[in-house]
């Protein structure tokens, strides 16, 4: 059972699809029962997971490779380290409450719907366990089908230029990203003599610096895009403000995370010197997402457009940890895609509810909240500060390991970087404010009601993972820690090779020069040093 766990997390849902679809279109108490139950168990599943995971060991766990397709070298290949684990339950928690979320919003096409939030869980935890690049590609692809249809068919007015607008970015990027594939599938057949999609192998083919180059910028580009970064956020806001409720938690929860994650997963690894090339530009677009984002998201009339900027923002910061390129850096960018999963997902999660009371998401039809609807207000402050990234939150444990890890690489970019976070407080806090303290203007908001047991079903174990990690980060940062060291331990490699023209190792950087290029050491020391030899 346990060297079957990722098998048995990524597909479990499928079993609910096949019940759906046995089950009558009308009959939607039973589809949304048995969505729901599979999803659960589908988390049940992926919190045994989670306790089985050892978090002293190195390298992959519950690793499993089966042959698929043996002329092309295709595995079945699964297995997860302290990143993807935690992505991986991130995805299986926030599932069941996008799905408990749509209980009652959700009242045309039920079966359909119900079926594309199952497909995109499996989706998204594909490409988390996914240690084989064809099966990594055809997950990423997979994703891609029923989110359009929950922008395109369950979202708002402008639904269908949302859904288009967020295919066509993508699967630009896809495109890109295939090609680059394909190039390392090959280059790798020239070095073994054999065809390969392995992503562990890959991570030991030597490359040259050129052709580096270019892989990495096609996989950046499709990661940038799903990220997103700046430029290249267009298609987010429009996304998120017509997705329904639970297409926006899942989409700024989980489907961000795939473009992060897909830089600390491959292009990290397989193209050390590049990123070292590429690191003061993709830092420099960064800060621009962190203040750009939070500039526009201060002088947004829609509450969801504010979070939706927002997370452009959050996801600089997130960004700006990884291409520090130390520890501390890269864990906190980690634990930050945890972070902003649970506080940017509690934040969609509670502006769909006033949305469901309300029917506007405008600032200034609110005001006043607190007195009528005060456990909502509590609620609402507690994510809030969360997301601003308050001491004995979650936000601020990441947060300060993503500063600490920028400083450590560079002072300025530290300085920009912390200037985002007092801009993230400005304009939260501002929001905040205007929503719910001051009088009660609108007599439509003199009756509404409270949150009921189903919407603190769904807050509450969010405002407990808050808190947990806020107070006692430790569980989570020691199963980074061993995933992100071997990340880094790759980086520090950066061996160039000449493909085409037979294999030549040449001219690897050694130790000291790598840690001169992250800032880890003093040039002038090393010099000394070896002068003295």
């Amino acid at each position: 059972m346990e060297s079957q766990i990722l098998t048995l997390v990524t597909f479990f849902p499928l079993l609910g699809i096949v019940l759906m679809l046995a089950i009558p279109k009308n009959q939607h108490d039973s589809i949304k029962s048995i969505c729901l139950i599979v999803s659960f168990i589908t988390m049940l599943l992926s919190f045994w997971m989670y306790a089985m995971f050892d978090p002293i060991a190195n390298g992959m766990q519950f690793e499993v490779d089966i042959p698929w397709i043996t002329s092309l070298g295709i595995h079945y290949h699964m297995g997860i380290d302290g990143i993807s684990l935690l992505l991986i339950v991130l995805t299986s928690v926030l599932s069941v409450l996008a799905i408990l979320s749509s209980w009652i919003s959700i009242t045309k096409a039920v079966k359909g719907y119900y079926i594309s939030m199952l497909l995109l869980e499996v989706g998204m935890i594909g490409v988390f366990c996914s240690l084989d690049l064809f099966m990594f590609y055809v997950f990423w692809e997979v994703m891609l089908v029923p989110m359009y249809f929950i922008i395109g068919l369950w979202g708002g007015p402008r639904r269908l230029y949302a859904a288009i607008k967020f295919v066509l970015f993508t699967m630009f990027g896809s495109l890109l990203m295939l090609v680059a594939i394909l190039y390392l599938v090959f280059a790798y057949q020239s070095y073994s003599g054999e065809y390969s999609f392995d992503m562990l192998k890959m991570m030991e083919l030597p490359i040259a610096y050129g052709p580096q180059l270019y892989l990495f910028g096609a996989f950046a580009l499709a990661f940038a895009i799903k990220v997103p970064l700046f430029p290249f956020h267009t298609w987010l806001p429009d996304a998120h403000v017509q997705a329904p409720t639970a297409g926006s938690v899942i989409l700024a929860g989980v489907l961000l995370k795939m473009g992060t994650y897909g830089f600390v997963r491959i292009c990290l690894p397989i193209f050390p010197e590049a990123t070292v090339a590429y690191l003061p530009y993709i830092c420099v677009l960064s800060l621009i997402a962190i203040i750009y984002g939070a500039l526009v998201a201060m002088v947004q009339k829609d509450v969801k457009s504010l979070v939706a900027f927002s997370s452009v923002s959050h996801m600089g910061f997130i960004m700006l940890g990884i291409f520090a390129l130390n520890l501390q850096g890269i864990e906190g960018a980690v634990l930050q895609m945890i972070n902003h999963g649970v506080s940017t997902g509690a934040l969609f999660l509670i502006v769909g509810m006033i949305y469901e009371r309300r029917h506007t998401r405008l600032i200034e039809e609110f005001g006043g909240l607190a007195k009528v609807m005060p456990v909502f207000a509590t609620f609402f402050m507690i994510t809030t500060l969360s997301s601003i990234g308050l001491p004995l939150t979650n936000g601020f444990v990441g947060e300060f390991l993503i500063l600490l890890g920028a400083f450590k690489a560079n002072t300025v970019y530290g300085i920009i970087a912390a200037s985002g976070v007092i801009l993230s407080a400005c304009y939260m806090l501002w929001m905040y404010q205007r929503v719910i303290f001051g009088k009660v203007t609108k007599p439509e908001n003199e009756k509404l009601k409270d949150v009921n047991w189903r919407e603190k079903l769904i807050l509450i174990p969010l405002v407990l993972i808050i808190f947990w990690i806020g107070v006692y980060p430790k569980p989570l940062l020691d199963r980074i820690e061993p995933a992100v060291k071997q990340v880094l331990t790759y980086v520090s490699k950066a061996t160039t090779v000449n493909i085409g023209e037979g294999i030549q190792i040449d001219q690897a950087r050694t130790t000291d020069e790598v840690e001169i290029i992250l800032g880890e050491v003093d040039p002038v020391k090393v010099g000394s040093e070896g002068m003295e030899e």
